[in-house]
């Protein structure tokens, strides 16, 4: 990464800290966007450039461009599933501590602000298209086929629901999700 890319990622990290800052202080409704530019040292278009809205703050995943780089680093004789699963270990394990507590922070905001909940429904259409296409890559089938969509939604569906209950950067929800999406989904 060059010194202007350090420098972009630097300032996006510092709009992300401060605002979470506030977030913690006085309430994700109650900070505004020019709070969080203010904090940030950056002006309100300065945020505007590296997210669209408040809520886009909130709902940006740091950990899909690394989980996406461990996927396509997994040996092609693997099942999707399987691929999704070790590329999920592989980048938990990369993640120092600190960008877990930034996650788990994130998270906990999503779980409790209902304008953020209700924005899951996007994300969850956003992270099916991304996994229909990611799994088309590997296997040569088209995005849009039904069993690729399929496959996409259940196992999206089914980190959703380990995100909204659970520590989903826990290693063992991690394998008892993908162990159960593996056994047929059998209850």
């Amino acid at each position: 990464m060059g010194l202007r890319e350090r420098k972009k990622e630097r300032t996006r990290r510092t709009i992300r800290t401060e605002a979470f800052r506030l977030f913690a202080d006085h309430g994700y409704n109650e900070t505004t966007v020019e709070q969080i530019a203010e904090a940030a040292e950056v002006s309100p278009s300065t945020f505007f450039r590296y997210f669209p809205s408040k809520q886009d703050l909130v709902m940006a995943d740091d950990l899909d461009p690394i989980m996406i780089e461990a996927l396509e680093r997994q040996p092609a004789e693997l099942s999707m599933l399987e691929a999704f699963h070790r590329a999920v270990l592989e980048t938990f394990a990369s993640i120092p501590e600190e960008g877990f507590a930034f996650e788990r922070r994130r998270l906990e905001l999503i779980r409790s602000v209902p304008e953020l909940r209700g924005a899951l429904a996007h994300e969850y259409d956003r992270s099916v298209d991304m996994v229909a296409d990611l799994t088309a890559a590997r296997t040569g089938r088209s995005a849009t086929d039904l069993e690729v969509r399929a496959f996409s939604g259940a196992l999206i569906g089914a980190a959703l629901a380990a995100l909204l209950d659970r520590d989903p950067y826990d290693a063992a929800t991690i394998t008892r999700v993908m162990d159960f999406l593996s056994d047929g989904m059998r209850i």
